[in-house]
């Protein structure tokens, strides 16, 4: 993983492992950048699946933090990419907006794994961690309630819809402001 903490943290350094955060709030990147130089990572940000785009031109990066909202974009977008470039690449996925549908296309298209905020710099560095799978994770035996099954149909549509809010609602036979209310009611982790 990092190398020992005395290295230095100069982003151009080629010895440094390598890790761009695809963030679009400004001060949690920032916070999450700062704590993985400090472990001894390089760090690229990105703020769009454009700005990604821009660093893969020129960079190749061992491990990822990306947002799965990102403004009116979606992170899978950037999953996608990474995945895309290089298939080593250790992918985390870091969520407000938590669902089965999210984490089953994040995974498929090539993340390792999957967090829901809040997360910190130590979570997210056991996640690249992880490479396989715990068969002895234990099974939640309570079923899920009819609102839960109803956020995870609207989410796993705002996937589909790439979080387009009006066409989500479209699909969803409800008007879009009703459907902003839904969201806003469900509190984000």
């Amino acid at each position: 993983m990092p190398p020992d903490a005395d290295a230095t943290t100069d982003s151009t350094a080629t010895d440094l492992p390598r890790l761009v955060i695809v963030e679009d709030d400004p001060a949690f990147a920032r916070t999450l950048r700062r704590s993985f130089e400090r472990r001894g990572y390089a760090v690229d940000h990105a703020a769009s699946p454009e700005d990604l785009e821009t660093l893969l031109d020129d960079n190749d990066f061992q491990f990822a933090v990306v947002d799965l909202k990102l403004g009116s974009g979606s992170g899978l977008t950037c999953v996608h990419m990474l995945a895309d470039r290089d298939p080593d690449t250790r992918i985390v996925v870091l969520t407000g907006f938590a669902s089965i549908s999210t984490a089953v296309e994040a995974i498929k298209l090539g993340a390792s794994h999957y967090l829901a905020k809040p997360a910190n710099t130590d979570d997210i560095e056991e996640a690249f961690g992880r490479v396989a799978g715990d068969p002895t994770v234990p099974l939640d035996t309570r079923k899920s309630s009819i609102k839960t099954v109803e956020w995870e149909y609207i989410h796993s549509t705002l996937v589909e819809c790439d979080f387009n809010i009006s066409e989500a609602a479209r699909r969803l036979g409800m008007h879009r402001r009703t459907l902003a209310r839904k969201l806003e009611k469900r509190p984000l982790r």
